[in-house]
């Protein structure tokens, strides 16, 4: 909503945010999670011309053991899946911005599930940028402008999305019209 309302109608922008939503992964305690599955079915309903991607803090999630390197592999293969699909009306499939998460602070000890996080999530920019590179998508590293909630370590504050909202709404007409 705040992204819409910075872009004063000049663009249509659809929200598909979801919590707890990993790249690729299969959540054993929290189904339905996962965005790969989603995906396509979301392309197939929206046909959009630019896909804003930030996926990967959930992946982050202790119950997963995964690397940094590993989590961007599974962003990059939802940057292909993007960068390959295309409708029969389509003039080309949609522009990507793979946006690198914010870190996660490890600042509650009796919080579960985000042990090890925080270390790897100062990892993701530059693995996100790597796999950007690759595959000749546009990057952004979230981490690098927002702040995660400082007593919760995850999540971000009001002003936060706001701030991330207003450096959205600079780029996107930018990267449209290359």
């Amino acid at each position: 909503m705040l992204l819409k309302a910075k872009l004063s109608g000049e663009f249509n922008v659809i929200e598909e945010g979801l919590n707890s939503r990993t790249t690729v992964l299969d959540d054993p305690y929290e189904g339905g999670k996962n965005g790969l599955s989603y995906l396509l079915p979301c392309l197939e309903s929206h046909h959009p011309d630019l896909v804003v991607l930030m996926l990967g803090t959930n992946d982050l999630k202790s119950r997963f053991n995964l690397t940094a390197s590993d989590i961007s592999k599974g962003a990059a293969r939802l940057v292909q899946t993007i960068q390959n699909f295309q409708h029969s009306f389509m003039t080309s499939p949609p522009k990507v911005l793979l946006v690198s998460p914010t870190h996660v602070y490890e600042v509650d000890p009796s919080k579960e599930g985000f042990h090890g996080a925080e270390a790897k999530s100062k990892e993701l920019s530059f693995f996100y940028e790597r796999r950007a590179k690759e595959l000749d998508c546009y990057f952004f590293d979230a981490a690098s402008e927002i702040e995660p909630c400082s007593k919760e370590g995850i999540h971000w504050q009001v002003d936060q999305h706001a701030k991330f909202a207003d450096i959205l709404a600079k780029r996107i007409p930018e990267l449209l019209l290359r």
